[in-house]
Parts: C-alpha cells; sequence; structure tokens
C-alpha cells in the first residue's frame, strides 16, 4: 500500500538478504509474503539479490512475479503480495543452495554495506538483517568476525555491544566472536566501563533508567573471593561502582549460574554477559526464535535473527521466519525513537 500522506511516518526499513545459500531468501519471502500487517508499521525493502528471491518465491509455490527490482527506498509501494529489492551487484542466481561459496559471501557483506550506505544518506531508518556465513564471507576476503563488527566499521563507532533481547529483557555483551583465551584478555576496565555505560544509556533513552543494570559474573560463583580467579573483584566490581558513582545503577559482579535464571524470572531487564556463550547459551535455550539481536552504539537501529543460515534445510521450505518478523518488529517499534538512543549513547560513551 501507498503511504497516505496525511497518517503518522512509518519508518523504512532495508532488510539485507544474507547469504543466498542459505535460509535468509526463503525467511525473507515468508516474512513479506505472508506477514502484511508489517506493512502497518514499516515500508519495506529488500536490500540483496532478486534472482535467489525468484528462486525462493518460485520453491515455496507462488509467483516469481511478485519479486520487483527498485533502484531505490523512494520507489517502494509497500504493496501486500509483493518483494520489492534494490539489487546490489551482479546477479547470485549461479550459487548452489547449501554449500559454503566466495560469491555468496561476497554478496551478503555487499548488501550490509549499502544498506549503510542507505543509511547514512538519510535514505533509510533502520536495517533487518538475515543470517550471513562467516565462513563464506572469509571465503570472500572479508575477515569481519561477523555483522556486527561490519556493521561498525561501516559507520565508523568504536563503542558498541551485541544485544540479545525477548520482550523486555536486553542482554548485552562485554565481548562476542573472539576465542574464550581472547574473550577473557578482553575483559579489561576500560570495556566494562563502555559497556556499562552504554546499557545505561539504552536504558534511559528507553524510559528505564530507575532498572538496574546486572553484570554477570566472569568466573564461576564470580571468582568465589578469589579463589577461582581474580577478573571478578579485580575488574568487574570497581567498573559497577564505578558506574554507580557515575549515576547508572549496576549490579554485580553476579555468579552467571544465578544471574540468567533471575533474569528470565524478570528480575533484571538488563544484564551483561562476559563473553558470546554466557550471553548466547542461556537464552537461545530459553528463547529460540523468539528472540532478536540489536546492536546498540550505531547511529540507526539495526536488529537482525538469532540464528545462522541453516545450510543443512536451504531450500526445503521448513525454515521458520519468525525471527526475522520479530526483527522487523523490533526495529519498527526501535526506529521512531533510534535518534534519541544514539545521541544518549554517543554523549555517555563518546561514540
Amino acid at each position: 500500500m501507498t503511504q497516505d500522506p496525511a497518517s503518522p511516518r512509518i519508518p523504512t526499513l532495508a532488510v539485507t538478504l544474507g547469504d543466498v545459500a542459505g535460509i535468509g531468501p526463503e525467511i525473507t519471502a515468508k516474512m513479506l509474503l505472508g506477514h502484511d500487517d508489517l506493512r502497518q508499521r514499516a515500508r519495506l525493502v529488500v536490500v540483496g539479490d532478486a534472482a535467489a528471491l525468484r528462486k525462493a518465491v518460485q520453491a515455496l509455490g507462488a509467483d516469481a512475479a511478485q519479486v520487483r527490482v527498485v533502484e531505490g527506498p523512494e520507489q517502494v509501494r509497500n504493496a501486500p503480495g509483493t518483494i520489492e529489492v534494490i539489487q546490489a551487484g551482479p546477479s547470485l542466481e549461479h550459487v548452489p543452495l547449501g554449500e559454503l561459496n566466495a560469491d555468496a559471501g561476497d554478496g551478503s557483506v555487499r548488501f550490509v554495506t549499502t544498506a549503510c550506505a542507505l543509511a547514512r544518506e538519510g535514505r533509510i531508518d533502520g536495517i533487518v538483517t538475515a543470517p550471513l556465513n562467516k565462513a563464506a564471507m572469509h571465503m570472500a576476503g572479508h575477515k569481519w568476525p561477523g555483522h556486527t563488527e561490519l556493521l561498525a566499521h561501516e559507520f565508523g563507532v568504536k563503542t558498541f555491544s551485541l544485544v540479545l533481547s525477548a520482550g523486555e529483557l536486553y542482554i548485552f555483551h562485554a565481548t562476542t566472536h573472539v576465542s574464550l583465551r581472547q574473550a577473557i584478555e578482553d575483559v579489561t576496565p576500560q570495556r566494562m566501563r563502555a559497556v556499562l555505560r552504554l546499557a545505561g544509556s539504552f536504558a534511559r533513552a528507553l524510559g528505564r533508567g530507575d532498572e538496574p543494570v546486572a553484570v554477570a559474573g566472569l568466573n564461576p560463583h564470580a571468582g568465589e573471593n578469589g579463589i577461582f580467579g581474580s577478573e571478578d573483584a579485580d575488574i568487574l566490581a570497581p567498573a559497577v561502582a564505578e558506574a554507580n558513582a557515575a549515576g547508572i545503577r549496576a549490579a554485580g559482579p553476579i555468579p552467571a549460574d544465578a544471574l540468567f535464571p533471575q533474569a528470565v524470572r524478570g528480575k533484571w531487564q538488563f544484564v551483561i554477559a562476559c563473553y558470546h556463550d554466557q550471553g548466547h547459551a542461556p537464552f537461545k535455550s530459553v528463547y529460540g526464535d523468539d528472540g532478536v539481536n540489536i546492536t546498540v552504539g550505531l547511529p540507526v537501529v539495526r536488529v537482525s535473527v538469532d540464528h545462522g543460515t541453516a545450510f543443512d534445510i536451504a531450500g526445503q521450505g521448513v525454515a521458520r521466519e519468525e525471527s526475522l518478523v520479530l526483527a522487523a518488529e523490533r526495529a519498527a517499534h526501535l526506529a521512531p525513537g533510534w535518534s534519541h538512543v544514539w545521541e544518549t549513547a554517543r554523549s555517555t560513551t563518546g561514540g
């Protein structure tokens, strides 16, 4: 539908297609052809590959003509039953499904960088990302650890965090796509101070500054008074104390095996995990497809699915689009107020 000029403005979101050898095209097609209510909340344009989308649409038993190529977001009609796509680079029709492919990896990066350029130009209000494959991306010569770091580079920001979210729960990550050994080294006083400020500023921007930020202990039992490691006492506790002195409500370090069950039951709404699996494992065990991945610290909202490319089921028509739908819904909800989130985070962390 074309938006009524008299109606409230809805945000324009770019949906990046991810790795076309995976389930990205299928879940994108399912979302845009099967969830027309989303169009009441956002104008949706895919940044990706028209051929991959047409193959996905045909595999679902729909008409490939429902895929329409547009030159830019301004041409989006947002009509039910259509998929409007900006063709970013050469066709990837030759890419086989379910296999690592350098061209697919290159394309997945190109889709993201194109969407970031549109955001920098003020032509879109947010980015929703289908999954890319890190190995394919690296095969193509793009050595980014993942989406989050690529996006931070494109927007030139240094203070950012991967945040898993379901409902009112937000789990920030002090470190993400590095080895566990490297993650321990990266849990520095500077990083903990920065992510505490980022989480606190995000809570305030959402109007929930009174909610404390809970920090998970790095070691078992948060170090057990130094018996199982000194990092909790030497790094995490001082960072929490400093945050409180600066007006950011913070608690911890709290043993992770106690904190995460408490968070699931609603005691904590803002949590900081020290490393990737400390946050991801409990979150995905509880929420599965009901969660999304938000990048806090970017000038525009970015929300992603919380799963991978699923090569093993690509092209079988069984991939579930629920996480991508949730990502689009969350991005549409956050986009109108994201400038406040960005300004608050930038003024607090220095960008």
